[in-house]
C-alpha cells in the first residue's frame, strides 16, 4: 500500500504505467499516495481515481484560495483585528481532498483548524472569523451545511460524530459522518471511547487525523510507539496512512472510507501524514521546540506546489488560469478584511445570556455589577 517520493518518473502525458506497492524510501513512512512531490501521478491497487482536467484545476483552486484566506486571517490577527487564529498551512491537501469526498448530506464535525473543509461545505469564509474576533460563538447554522461549529476542546467532537452517526444508522439514512482531529486529539480519552463505541456499534463514522506531527510542541513520537492508523487494529475497524500533502490520495482514501461506511461497514481511521507549516495557533512560537531544517524538509513537499507541478507537466492549466486565480484570490482577501473591519460588536451583557433556561440570581447579580462597572467608566468621561 505503499508509494515514496524518490519513486522512478514516468513519461509525460499519464499516470506511471505499472505500478504497483513500491517500498517505502529509507527513512520515508508507508503511506498511500497517488502524486508524488515533483507532480509526477502513480497509481495504488487498493485505491484507483479518474479526476477530469477541470476536477484538477477545482482542487487547485479550492487550495490556492484557503491558504490565502488563512494566511488573510493571521495577518488580521496580528493587526489586532482577531483575538486569535489557527492557521492550516501545510495541511491544504488533506483538507480540501477530504472534504470533496464528502456528499451534501453526509455531516461533518471539525475542530478549530478545518477552514478548508469549512470551504467545501459552502460555508462563508468570513463566518468563520466571527468567533475569533469575539463577536459570536460560530457564525453559521451548522444544519444548513451539515458542517457542525468549530470545537475547541480537544477530542470531544469525536464523540458528538459517533453519537450523531449511531442516529444515522437507527434512521436507516444513506449518509456518513466524519470527524476531524489532529494527533494530540489521539491521546484524548474521549477519542479512545468514540473509538470503542464506534466499532462495537458498527456506526457510519470516519475518524480523520491530520496528523501534523505536532501537538502544539509535543512531537508525535512522544504520544505513540506505532503508527497512528494502527491504533484502529486494536478497536476491530481498519486504519489508513495517506500521504496528507497528496489531495489525489486523500480525496480517494477519504472518498472510499466514506462510502464503506454508507454500505454498513462501519467505521474507518485515517492518518493523514501531513505538517502543520505554522504555528499551533498566533499565541505559539514554533521556532522554540522545532528546527527550521525540518520545516525546509516539509516544505519540499508543499501540497499546492505539487498538484501545480502536475498541472504543468501535463498542460492542464496555462499562465491565463493562474493569473485568473491569483485575480480572484486577492478579491477574496480583500473581502475577508473589509468584512472583519466592519462587524459590529456584540453587545457587551450578551455574555451573561443563554447560561440558564430560566435566569439565575447569582448572573443577574453578576449582571448588574459589570453593568456597574461600565458605566463607571462613562462618568470619568464626562467629568
Amino acid at each position: 500500500m505503499t508509494v515514496d517520493s524518490t519513486a522512478a518518473r514516468k513519461p509525460r502525458g499519464g499516470k506511471r504505467a505499472g505500478a504497483k506497492k513500491p517500498a517505502a524510501g529509507a527513512g520515508e513512512p508507508e503511506l498511500v499516495q497517488l502524486l508524488t512531490p515533483e507532480g509526477e501521478r502513480v497509481e495504488h491497487p487498493d485505491y484507483a481515481i479518474d479526476v477530469t482536467p477541470e476536477e484538477l484545476r477545482g482542487l487547485y483552486r479550492d487550495m490556492v484560495l484557503t491558504r490565502r484566506f488563512d494566511g488573510e486571517a493571521t495577518t488580521l490577527q496580528r493587526q489586532g483585528e482577531l483575538g486569535l487564529w489557527a492557521s492550516l498551512l501545510g495541511q491544504e491537501a488533506a483538507q480540501i481532498g477530504s472534504g470533496r469526498a464528502t456528499r451534501d448530506d453526509d455531516y461533518v464535525f471539525p475542530t478549530y483548524r478545518e477552514h478548508g473543509v469549512a470551504w467545501c461545505r459552502g460555508v462563508d469564509p468570513t463566518n468563520l472569523l466571527g468567533m475569533f474576533r469575539g463577536v459570536n460563538n460560530g457564525g453559521w447554522d451548522p444544519n444548513e451545511n451539515n458542517f457542525h461549529l468549530y470545537t475547541i476542546v480537544i477530542g470531544s467532537q469525536a464523540l458528538h460524530a459517533t453519537g450523531y452517526a449511531m442516529g444515522v444508522a437507527k434512521d436507516g439514512a444513506d449518509s456518513a459522518v466524519i470527524a476531524y482531529f489532529g494527533d494530540g486529539a489521539t491521546s484524548q480519552g474521549d477519542v479512545a471511547e468514540s473509538f470503542t463505541f464506534a466499532a462495537v456499534y458498527n456506526a457510519p463514522v470516519v475518524f480523520f487525523c491530520q496528523n501534523n506531527q505536532w501537538a502544539i510542541s509535543e512531537p508525535t513520537e512522544k504520544q505513540t510507539r506505532v503508527p497512528l492508523y494502527r491504533r484502529a487494529q486494536g478497536y476491530g475497524f481498519p486504519g489508513v496512512r495517506v500521504d496528507g500533502n497528496d489531495v489525489l490520495a486523500c480525496l480517494a482514501v477519504t472518498r472510499a472510507a466514506l462510502e464503506r461506511a454508507r454500505t454498513g461497514q462501519g467505521p474507518t481511521f485515517v492518518e493523514a501524514f501531513t505538517y502543520r507549516m505554522g504555528a499551533h495557533t498566533t499565541s505559539d512560537d514554533p521556532t522554540r521546540y522545532r528546527r527550521d531544517e525540518e520545516r525546509e524538509l516539509w516544505e519540499a513537499k508543499d501540497p499546492i506546489l505539487r498538484l501545480r507541478r502536475h498541472l504543468e507537466r501535463e498542460g492542464l492549466a496555462d499562465e491565463a488560469f493562474f493569473a485568473g486565480l491569483e485575480t480572484e484570490s486577492d478579491a477574496l482577501a480583500k473581502r475577508v478584511r473589509d468584512t472583519v473591519r466592519t462587524m459590529p460588536d456584540p453587545e457587551s451583557t450578551a455574555i451573561f445570556e443563554n447560561i440558564y433556561a430560566d435566569g439565575h440570581a447569582l448572573v443577574d447579580e453578576e449582571r448588574e455589577q459589570f453593568i456597574a462597572y461600565q458605566a463607571s467608566f462613562a462618568d470619568e468621561e464626562s467629568k
